[in-house]
């Protein structure tokens, strides 16, 4: 099941909505309903505090929006391939293909955010002056939209702040070692929220778990993508590569399987790929049907390749977005070779003790 649901295109750049975000926006229009000024519309009569808060609510997503795009902007103005913007439970997310490591690129992209969102503030700000009959909307917008910038400010990861704080160190030291900087000062304020939150608002300890847990997710893939560095798809792909036809029954691939030790084998016919079939796949099928069905009745058509060539590192970060465990390696139309998780874990432990060495 899909996690997203694609939306429309923006300036070429997919917009993606999460599943998250259909079940936190009607709990948005509720709390907005009845918080009081200057964070809800509580004083208002029903249903006219409901019509504000859902107007305010979508207003809200749709500031959050423009700060992603303005994001996206400046990244792809940088080179940065944007991949979609999904809005979802806690905001927005532009995916980038790549972070840049030059710290004026990085600085600029993450800063083009929290710019934005001071800009909107400012903009509510005379609206709610200047409009009499909306001023509550307005007014609230103009603060959910200077906390809004000022929370993204905060100096850790993934916020805009940890960002732009790592550009900061990478400007005098190396990357790795000024995300890692970087990343220990978001885990320290991480743990004076929590601390902070525990006993003043939980909601400041639940935000802290996420601030933490993305400060080490950045530390943990920045050091891997380091570690990949200089690195190919051809440098640790398995080349013998066993594969199977498409008219195979599942009976005969689960005993492959058991006899190979393989939990999953691209699907070859006539020279070509055609698809992947794993464990997974087997699994749905009825016992009592798996001597009838063939594989190319439960194998998966959308597969993704690499080419021996691509950088180990981008190939790696797709398999652990996309949830995928093996990637079949294909040159001039043939396979050639496959990568998979276990050869990506043996490369990376290897590669890790050479490092301490």
């Amino acid at each position: 099941m899909k996690s997203s649901i694609r939306l429309a295109k923006i300036f070429g750049i997919p917009l993606e909505l999460h599943i998250s975000f259909l079940f936190i926006l009607p709990v948005f229009i509720w709390i907005f309903a009845f918080n009081l000024p200057p964070w809800g519309f509580g004083n208002l009569p029903e249903p006219l505090n409901y019509i504000y808060s859902t107007v305010a609510t979508l207003l809200l997503f749709t500031s959050i929006l423009i700060h992603e795009i303005a994001h996206s902007l400046v990244a792809l103005k940088k080179g940065v391939k944007i991949r979609s913007i999904t809005l979802m439970l806690f905001g927005g997310v532009a995916s980038m293909e790549d972070i840049p490591e030059d710290p004026k690129s990085e600085a600029l992209i993450s800063s083009s955010g929290p710019l934005t969102s001071f800009s909107l503030a400012l903009a509510f700000y005379f609206l709610h002056l200047f409009t009499s009959p909306l001023e509550n909307l307005f007014y609230f917008l103009f603060i959910v939209n200077l906390a809004l910038a000022l929370f993204n400010l905060i100096p850790a990861f993934p916020m805009d702040g940890g960002r732009i704080l790592r550009a900061i160190f990478a400007s005098r030291m190396p990357f790795l070692e000024a995300t890692k900087k970087a990343a220990e000062i978001g885990k320290l304020i991480a743990i004076f929220m929590a601390f902070f939150g525990l006993f003043y608002n939980l909601w400041l300890f639940v935000i802290a778990f996420f601030i933490y847990i993305g400060a080490s997710e950045e530390e943990r893939a920045t050091a891997m993508t380091s570690l990949f560095e200089g690195l190919r798809i051809r440098d640790i792909m398995t080349e013998n590569v066993s594969m199977v036809s498409p008219d195979l029954s599942v009976e005969e691939l689960l005993f492959k399987m058991f006899e190979e030790k393989h939990m999953g084998y691209p699907v070859i016919q006539e020279g070509r790929l055609v698809g992947v079939v794993t464990l997974e796949d087997v699994r749905k099928v009825p016992t009592e049907r798996r001597r009838d069905v063939k594989i190319y009745e439960i194998m998966s058509r959308d597969v993704m390749v690499a080419s021996p060539d691509d950088p180990l590192s981008l190939i790696v970060k797709k398999m652990s977005e996309t949830g995928v465990g093996r990637v079949p390696v294909v040159e001039n139309g043939k396979v050639i070779g496959i990568v998979t998780r276990t050869d990506i874990l043996r490369s990376l432990q290897l590669l890790t003790e050479m490092r301490r060495r």
